[in-house]
């Protein structure tokens, strides 16, 4: 060995262990009397099992290099599901086989697990012998994983749900972690209302406080929270900075309010993005949707003394393959993936769980339904698309009696790709199995209604029948509503608006208490109509240019969004 080669080494080892790296670097074998733990966070996976395989041979890496050196704790931060045919043909069943199958060890619930209803086709009670959470309670009885939510208990009046549990304790290398559950307190407004009205969602810091704390008191070294609720950073390089996160999201509200020391780790979810940062002395994580990636923090624990001496974020992991090991096509292409100095090899076992799930499903995402799509109806979620207007006018088209018919942006969930059109393009573009219904509203309840939600963040409305015209007016946006053919609405009118069952029964706060008559049909999914209806075009080319461009927009000016007005 070259002369000063030992002091070099004897100095890295001293800057490893009082924690002198950079964040997201490989820490060496940890230190005789620490145990280095492994915590990996997914979230909102929404039905893709396609890629479970290979996340598996991810896995199966990590605990190879963990085997001798304190062990891989696996959680998932919800909204498992809803949003593919895999999963929705049997409500979830191949994701809790599949997480089963990959060794996790606790999941969030999350505002999508609720989407089902009762066990069955219908996605709410029709009957009084109808549990609205009978598929959750199926899945929850058939994972051998634990599902967890602290913040999730009875509405006043209302039996215990008894949903899973607030928290759990588990080992791993001889030391004792406390895991807690947390679900964004959106989901009244995120869900088919009707299958949450017995529920209630407590602020999320207040309960995970008093649960760590009662883990603390228990034994727990560590406390890691999965949480259905998230983040959004645009920057994942370097966890110390948090510049370019939006502080008004709600997991960095959580965090900000919790007592220093308290919870070590935060595995978020529900927003879709990306979180690898340390806020108010919490490792928090996110790995964007739909199986694409993974996150990871490792925690150092000296096992003598019970305390935690270091964690160590790392940048989310994105899944990668040399093969289309997602039907779904979410997975990037790549040559073949190493990941902890080993090749990444799929989990055969996972994909021998998960194979029939996708062969039933192929048959019916290939079928073809007639129309050609010049161009991609891409999916916009805070903005008026060519995609949410289609979808406005075959909801209108299939209700002729109505006056009115709108969309929320958050139904649509991908983007209807160029080409002939597919079952399964349709069913991942709108994957929910809302029903129609009608509610009569007068015009300017409806105004009102679409006001507050272009003055604000969150889902658009598409809509098909009328035009609503923005303006500021006292400081605060005003909307007008007319016919396509340009005749005034008068504010006094009663409308006929068909929708889906989420927003008629107060999803996303649209109707609030203005809502007049409510009428909640009992046929097929709108889905299964617009299919029809699309089937019966024939061979027709459609446009989205037809359906939305600047100089037709029917919220004017086009693209409104977040309007702000001045104060008077």
């Amino acid at each position: 060995m070259p002369p000063g080669r030992p002091t070099a080494i004897v100095l890295a080892a001293l800057a490893w262990a009082v924690g002198c790296r950079p964040e997201g670097a490989v820490p060496p074998r940890a230190a005789a009397g620490t145990v280095t733990i492994s915590i990996v966070g997914t979230n909102d996976l929404h039905g893709h099992v396609g890629a479970l395989p290979l996340l598996g041979g991810y896995l199966a890496n990590l605990r190879r290099a963990r085997a001798h050196d304190g062990g891989v704790v696996l959680l998932d931060g919800g909204d498992m599901y809803q949003g593919t045919l895999e999963s929705n043909l049997d409500e979830g069943a191949p994701v809790v086989a599949a997480y089963d199958a990959l060794g996790y060890d606790a999941v969030a619930i999350g505002n999508h697990e609720f989407d089902y209803g009762p066990v069955g086709p219908e996605a709410t009670a029709r009957t009084p012998a109808d549990d609205p959470l009978g598929a959750l309670r199926a899945r929850i009885a058939q994972a051998h994983h634990r599902f967890l939510s602290a913040n999730l208990g009875p509405a006043p009046g209302a039996d215990d749900p008894r949903l899973g549990a607030r928290s759990t304790l588990i080992e791993r290398g001889g030391v004792t972690l406390g895991i807690i559950g947390a679900s964004t307190t959106s989901t009244p407004r995120t869900t088919i209302a009707a299958n949450v009205r017995g529920l209630s969602f407590a602020p999320l810091a207040d309960a995970i406080a008093s649960e760590a704390r009662a883990l603390r008191q228990r034994g727990a070294v560590a406390v890691i929270v999965t949480a259905h609720a998230g983040g959004k950073c645009t920057d994942v390089a370097d966890p110390t900075r948090t510049d370019s996160c939006d502080h008004s999201e709600e997991i960095m509200a959580v965090a900000a309010a919790l007592p220093p020391g308290l919870v070590d780790v935060i595995v978020g979810g529900h927003t879709h993005q990306a979180m690898a940062h340390r806020v108010h002395g919490i490792a928090i994580i996110e790995s964007y949707a739909l199986g694409v990636a993974f996150g990871r923090v490792d925690l150092t624990i000296d096992r003598s003394t019970g305390t935690l001496v270091d964690s160590t974020i790392f940048a989310p992991q994105r899944l990668c393959s040399d093969a289309h090991a997602s039907p779904e096509g979410a997975l990037e292409r790549c040559a073949p993936p190493a990941y902890e100095g080993a090749p990444v090899r799929p989990d055969a076992a996972v994909a021998a769980l998960v194979a029939p799930s996708i062969e039933r499903a192929q048959v019916l995402r290939e079928r073809p339904l007639g129309p050609s799509l010049r161009a991609t109806f891409t999916a916009e979620r805070d903005r008026e698309c060519a995609l949410g207007n289609l979808f406005a006018d075959l909801m209108l088209a299939a209700r002729p009696g109505a006056d009115v018919a709108i969309m929320n942006g958050g139904g649509l969930r991908a983007p209807l790709p160029a080409g002939p059109l597919h079952y399964g393009a349709l069913y991942e573009a709108f994957p929910f199995d809302n029903r129609f219904a009608i509610v009569r509203l007068r015009a300017a309840a409806l105004a009102q209604g679409l006001a507050h939600h272009l003055a604000r963040d969150g889902s658009f409305f598409s809509l098909a029948g009328v035009v609503a015209s923005t303006r500021c007016e006292r400081g605060a946006v005003a909307v007008s509503l007319s016919r396509r053919d340009g005749t005034a609405i008068a504010d006094d009118e009663v409308l006929a608006i068909v929708t889906t069952d989420f927003l008629a029964t107060g999803g996303d706060g649209l109707f609030g208490a203005a809502v007049g008559e409510v009428e909640v049909e009992q046929g097929p999914p709108i889905r299964e109509v617009m299919a029809e209806a699309l089937a019966g075009m024939g061979a027709r080319t459609l446009a989205p240019e037809r359906y939305f461009d600047v100089g037709s927009a029917r919220v004017r000016p086009a693209g409104a969004r977040a309007i702000r007005c001045d104060p008077p």
